[in-house]
């Protein structure tokens, strides 16, 4: 499996200058199985990018989408998604129950006067539901990919790819608290992670910020440590980083991560993930 993030910010885009480095798009990530399928996680404005790449590639498309949550700055880059306009590009979408709604609703929302120039029925791609991984996992070209519920308001899915002797876990916009609901508290998402080669989790917050945040959703980089060395991940990398953070902010936190690492006797490596590189799982 490779992973390639397109998108590492939460809450709304800050490209610019002070982002250069860890990225400005919200979240997108592109996972590749062995056998060269293509699964997108999140269609935040991080997608714009990785479909300028994919139809520079030329090749016929056959993609799978997982929504976490139809938040906007998880599925506003949608539109933008530059496959969707091609008859031959094939998109499975699944993940929360919502997802369809969500990525059709910012194209059609009768509620509104009109948020797109392009109605969803418009677009030339074949574009299904899969609606498979809210009843349980799902195998794909002999991975398989499992769900937890996100600790998060009105709800999500945090993801774990299993391929071979691999595997990861991406889980994003989830706050670690033993106040959450029955499913989402640390204990669960400490048995969901085991193991795991490379755990990605939201870390948008410091230790100091996060009780005047609670309930919002997110967690802080602590707590994604802590849950990193409780499921004995290989690699834990800080994902969802705060719009307000800049490129030395971001930095900042790594290196409390490695003081932690480090107080609570382990190698585990910590890293804050960077808008267009690529892991090897």
């Amino acid at each position: 499996m490779k992973v390639k993030f397109w998108g590492t910010r939460g809450s709304i885009p800050v490209p610019g200058k002070d982002t250069i480095i860890y990225g400005g798009n919200t979240t997108c990530i592109e996972i590749t199985l062995e056998s060269g399928r293509r699964i997108i996680i999140d269609a935040g404005t991080g997608i714009r990018s990785l479909g300028e790449h994919l139809a520079n590639i030329g090749e016929e498309l056959n993609i799978v989408i997982l929504i976490t949550h139809i938040h906007w700055d998880h599925i506003i880059g949608f539109p933008f998604f530059t496959p969707i306009f091609n008859p031959s590009t094939k998109i499975e979408v699944d993940g929360i129950h919502t997802c369809m709604k969500g990525i059709k609703h910012i194209f059609d929302y009768r509620l509104g006067d009109g948020f797109f120039p392009i109605k969803f029925n418009d677009l030339k791609a074949e574009i299904s539901h899969l609606d498979k991984l809210r009843h349980g996992p799902v195998a794909i070209d002999g991975a398989v990919i499992d769900t937890i519920p996100l600790q998060h308001p009105q709800g999500g899915f945090g993801y774990r790819f299993r391929e071979g002797s691999k595997s990861l876990a991406f889980i994003t916009d989830n706050e670690l608290t033993e106040d959450a609901w029955k499913g989402s508290r640390p204990g669960n998402f400490v048995r969901f992670c085991r193991d795991v080669d490379l755990l990605i989790h939201d870390a948008q917050y410091s230790p100091q910020e996060i009780g005047a945040r609670k309930g919002w959703g997110h967690s802080d980089y602590s707590s994604a440590v802590d849950l990193a060395l409780e499921s004995n991940a290989g690699k834990l990398l800080l994902f969802h980083h705060d719009p307000s953070r800049n490129d030395e902010q971001v930095e900042s936190f790594k290196v409390e991560c490695d003081r932690l690492v480090n107080d609570k006797g382990s190698d585990l490596p910590v890293d804050a993930a960077i808008e267009e590189t690529e892991l090897k799982v």
